[in-house]
């Protein structure tokens, strides 16, 4: 009897400490494992917070990689190839990493990132304005040909309207 009040008790911690983990963003399934692991819960009781998670529908691993995806999107546009990479550090499979970056388009996200740092690149000549922005994208994740063309475009842009 002691025993199962042990383990309910054991896994009402779990419980708690995985709420509590959750509560200051989405995690994907494998990051919510592994940080319960670190924490010294035991597999057993892991294993059925997570499953109880997954029926309330609190880890959902592809709105997980959708969450991440929309988020980088819109504070902090990354190349296809590096929010691949970083769903794959997020432990999650090809299938889902697959679904949700399907459709970042990598000039537009390139386009974006770079007019928000563009505004605070000083202006004064062409390599200096390229060499900076290039590395920022290049940073980002982006290939040779998208960071060129980007630049060469948010360059225009910036010097055809005054101010």
């Amino acid at each position: 009897m002691n025993k199962i009040a042990l383990g309910d008790n054991q896994d009402e911690r779990c419980f708690k400490a995985a709420t509590r983990y959750l509560g200051y963003r989405p995690r994907s399934e494998p990051e919510l494992r592994d940080r319960l692991r670190r924490r010294g819960f035991s597999t057993e009781s892991t294993e059925a917070v997570i499953a109880k998670l997954k029926r309330l529908k609190l880890v959902d691993d592809a709105a997980f990689a959708e969450f991440w995806k929309d988020n980088r999107e819109s504070f902090s546009p990354r190349s296809k190839a590096l929010t691949r990479l970083e769903l794959k550090q997020k432990g999650l499979s090809d299938d889902i990493i697959d679904q949700a970056v399907a459709t970042i388009d990598d000039e537009d996200s390139a386009y974006r990132a770079a007019t928000s740092k563009a505004r605070i690149i000083a202006r004064s000549d062409y390599e200096s304005f390229r060499r900076r922005l290039g590395g920022y994208l290049q940073r980002r994740g982006f290939n040779y040909g998208v960071i060129e063309h980007t630049i060469k475009r948010v360059w225009q842009e910036a010097n055809s309207n005054p101010g």
